[in-house]
């Protein structure tokens, strides 16, 4: 018999006293007052695991977002380059080239700048790269860069070159981080190397650089005992004529190819050269200087400036000029300014290897 039951039969029964009836009263009371305070019980212990739920949960969140924060973190990377050391959050995806060698580096590598200095001549892409430039914006030139156009592209990387920028670099740095190669001169290869490492595609860029290198290679075989020939570079500007030597473009494939330099040429190029080894500017008296066994030319003519064509043509027609072993050998070749010496990137580097292989096997 149960409590309630056993207290209604109390009350009921007529023989109870009073002092009968208050017990149970009281015992009924407490009996109420403690199933109360079993169901609040249940209820903090119901909504106490309803908070545990919520809280595990949290937890389970905060933890996501620790692993994703944590992720974010494992792809930041740090680039030592002229101007110190960048760190970069993640691989870019818009990136602003300041320099034309730096746009076909990044070409090569499959990347599309958002933004790209202007080409040295074309309108405003170098022919061989124009294709590959569509909707690429353009921020200026090398050495007169557009600080705001940069900016408005909103870029996660900027690559540049000390020799042109460094004066702008602390404007470029606010705007993203940035990567600055030495100079502009020497071993181009160097310079891709850098940019590889910059955009995270190292692995793509030794790929990039082994299959030009294979490239050479195999040429130098092809060309065999036609590499101990001595050559020489010659470039006409506007008003002004020069040689190029063993830092210059064209002057550092050779020398990986084997040709020789013209023993001449060396005593031009003094420890207090302007240009060190990369060029000197001569005047008439030393074009008996400029002969080799082979003879390349070029003239520079930027976009709409076509002066130094005359250049050109009042030195090829000086006696001088025409008394040259190698101009009356025939052996005098005219080529791009672009490949041969502007461009100055593993693109252009390509389609000269082709254009040498042309020159000395047809």
């Amino acid at each position: 018999m149960d409590t309630y039951n056993t207290i209604n039969i109390v009350l009921k029964t007529d023989e109870s006293d009073f002092h009968s009836r208050q017990i149970c009263l009281n015992i009924l009371s407490y009996t109420m007052e403690e199933e109360k305070v079993q169901k609040a019980f249940q209820k903090l212990v119901v909504l106490l695991a309803v908070a545990a739920i919520f809280v595990l949960g949290a937890c389970g969140n905060s933890k996501d977002n620790t692993k994703e924060e944590s992720s974010k973190d494992s792809n930041a990377y740090s680039v030592e380059h002229a101007m110190g050391t960048t760190e970069v959050k993640d691989t870019p995806k818009r990136i602003v080239v300041l320099t034309n060698e730096g746009t076909e580096a990044l070409l090569a590598l499959g990347i599309k700048p958002v933004g790209a200095v202007q080409s040295w001549t074309g309108d405003p892409w170098y022919d061989h790269i124009k294709d590959q430039m569509d909707g690429v914006e353009v921020v200026g030139i090398e050495h007169e860069i557009n600080i705001e156009k940069i900016a408005s592209l909103k870029p996660d990387l900027i690559i540049g070159n000390k020799l042109r920028q460094e004066k702008d670099y602390a404007k470029l740095s606010k705007i993203a981080p940035t990567v600055f190669s030495e100079t502009l001169r020497g071993d181009w290869k160097e310079n891709f190397e850098l940019y590889a490492k910059a955009v995270n595609q190292e692995t793509k860029g030794e790929e990039v650089l082994k299959a030009y290198d294979d490239k050479l290679l195999a040429l130098k075989e092809k060309l065999g005992d036609q590499t101990n020939q001595e050559v020489s570079f010659v470039r006409f500007m506007a008003d002004k004529s020069r040689i190029y030597y063993t830092d210059s473009f064209s002057g550092i494939i050779f020398d990986a190819l084997g040709f020789k330099r013209v023993p001449a040429q060396a005593d031009l190029f003094k420890d207090n050269a302007k240009l060190g080894n990369l060029a000197v500017e001569v005047g008439k008296e030393v074009i008996p200087q400029m002969d080799g066994d082979v003879i390349f030319y070029f003239t520079y003519m930027p976009t709409g400036d076509d002066s130094a064509l005359a250049t050109e043509q009042e030195w090829t027609q000086d006696p001088l000029w025409k008394n040259l072993t190698a101009v009356q050998k025939g052996n005098a070749h005219k080529v791009d300014d672009v490949i041969w010496n502007t461009a100055g990137g593993i693109l252009a580097a390509n389609i000269m290897l082709d254009q040498v292989e042309e020159i000395f096997t047809k």
